[in-house]
């Protein structure tokens, strides 16, 4: 389903955040929590670097820096890293990310994201971006596809559930905590052995079904 454009609108960044921890994006969304560690202080850095405000021009390829986008039929909006505009009428985004790249990776969805809005503002199809990693310094292409366009509307409509419930998602309690730098603050671990606690006194003092002992 397509939202409205008098819905609450997403952060591109928000579809990453939630394709990788639910919780996560609502900390960060609800709570404005954030926490850094060496791998976000690596990527804030390199977005500094990028984020500057600016257009540069060589053979064939127009390049747009910290480029404000919006998609109001889908309810996205976001600042693009960079964005080529190439001589044959393309328009290419390119994320920046300061680790490793992983195929089908959250960050897939953010580029995608970037794309549905470059489509609505240039009125041309963006079939193709690009997340460059900071750790191998290559680009990696990522094909805008039906199914990948579909998760991103799925994720959207996600995140604007928790913004509207202002409910913050549970805990995962899983290996992605171990990577993410707003451990501290989430507490995963303890509010997962707190929930496993109380299921299990639910289950105990759960009250017998009636008649549950006496003979027929």
């Amino acid at each position: 389903m397509i939202p409205s454009a008098d819905q609450i609108p997403v952060p591109l960044s928000a579809l990453e955040h939630y394709a990788y921890c639910p919780r996560q994006a609502g900390l960060i969304l609800l709570e404005e929590g954030y926490a850094d560690d060496v791998n976000t202080v690596r990527g804030t850095l390199l977005h500094q670097r990028v984020h500057e405000p600016a257009e540069e021009t060589r053979p064939g390829v127009r390049t747009l820096r910290a480029l404000p986008v919006w998609h109001d039929g889908f309810g996205l909006n976001g600042v693009c890293d960079v964005v080529e505009l190439l001589d044959d009428g393309s328009v290419v985004p390119v994320e920046h990310k300061s680790g490793p790249y992983k195929p089908d990776s959250p960050a897939d969805l953010q580029v995608a994201g970037q794309a549905m809005c470059l489509e609505e503002r240039f009125g041309c199809a963006v079939p193709l971006g690009y997340i460059y990693s900071g750790a191998d310094r290559r680009r990696h292409p990522v094909a805008i596809d039906p199914a990948l366009r579909a998760r991103v509307i799925e994720f959207a409509a996600a995140v604007r559930t928790v913004l509207t419930e202002t409910t913050l998602p549970g805990p995962v309690a899983d290996k992605r905590c171990r990577g993410c730098s707003m451990n501290a603050l989430c507490m995963p671990r303890l509010l997962a052995d707190h929930t496993r606690y109380q299921r299990q006194l639910d289950l105990r003092f759960r009250p017998a079904p009636e008649n549950e002992g006496w003979d027929d």
